[in-house]
């Protein structure tokens, strides 16, 4: 068992893409990080951790960490290689502010990164990945879908740092870098009645299909269905534009927007845990 490390991002892309792509809902995240890392490398400014673990040339084990991030794992063939990746990391990076995958990866990672630092962990939010092929009709809500505008750059800087505060209780990235980020690359969408609404993301592609992220909406206009039109109608227009998937990830802890996704038309395809590292 062997821990392969990659400097170039379209090297790593191309050994690790069949192996994700054998579960690809469970690993968009991990391959729509590395479409974004190939397509859009100036949006990080520091060297990712990109990384195989590999038994007699097969692959057992995917990992990538985007710094200041923490480490997002694959599924893993041989738990003995999420205690390699630990004590590979471990070299170059003495702490880490989390890991996040797959249930039993994560914990048996937050397991073997305390044995080799001592840094205590919890859990920060257990998370429930979902996939959609068709959307459903739903009750309809005042108001269309748009897409995003400069005009909203300050709407958007405050709503990614309630929404981060909310579901995470920290800032992890700066509101208004990411607000100018997905106005460049025209990723974010608003549900306008009146006024805004509510907010959906397109995320980083997958070779089949797209994540939906920074789905929000701000407490004085939820209960109206809202949030549940706005991903529709974005999931749709994300569908229409040739992706054969849309896929989003929820928090266990939040049964409404678990519930109103499915109404929508997204399936369940596994549970991932984030651990914090303290």
């Amino acid at each position: 068992m062997k821990v392969h490390q990659f400097q170039d991002i379209s090297e790593f892309y191309a050994r690790v893409k069949d192996y994700l792509l054998i579960q690809e809902a469970q690993h968009n995240l991990l391959l729509g990080m590395s479409n974004a890392l190939i397509q859009n490398p100036q949006y990080f400014d520091k060297t990712p951790y990109l990384a195989t673990v590999e038994i007699d040339d097969d692959i057992v084990a995917v990992a990538i960490r985007t710094p200041p991030r923490g480490l997002v794992l694959s599924q893993v063939r041989d738990l003995k290689a999420v205690d390699a990746l630990a004590q590979d990391l471990h070299l170059s990076s003495k702490l880490l502010p989390g890991v996040t995958g797959p249930t039993d990866e994560a914990q048996a990672f937050a397991l073997a990164w305390y044995s080799l630092t001592g840094q205590s962990y919890q859990l920060q939010i257990a998370l429930r990945i979902f996939q959609l092929q068709k959307v459903q009709q739903i009750a309809k809500a005042a108001g269309y879908l748009r897409q995003a505008t400069e005009g909203d750059k300050e709407l958007l800087k405050n709503w990614n740092e309630a929404f981060a505060l909310e579901a995470l209780g920290k800032i992890e990235i700066d509101p208004e870098r990411w607000a100018e980020r997905v106005l460049e690359q025209g990723y974010a969408y608003l549900w306008q009645d009146e006024v805004p609404v509510s907010i959906a993301c397109r995320g980083s592609l997958t070779p089949n299909g797209v994540r939906v992220n920074m789905v929000y909406t701000p407490l004085e206009y939820r209960r109206r269905g809202y949030a549940s039109a706005c991903v529709a109608a974005l999931s749709q227009t994300l569908l229409d534009q040739g992706n054969q998937f849309c896929f989003l990830f929820t928090d266990l802890a939040n049964p409404t927007s678990n519930h109103i996704y499915q109404e929508i038309g997204y399936q369940s395809v596994g549970d991932w845990h984030q651990y914090a590292f303290v």
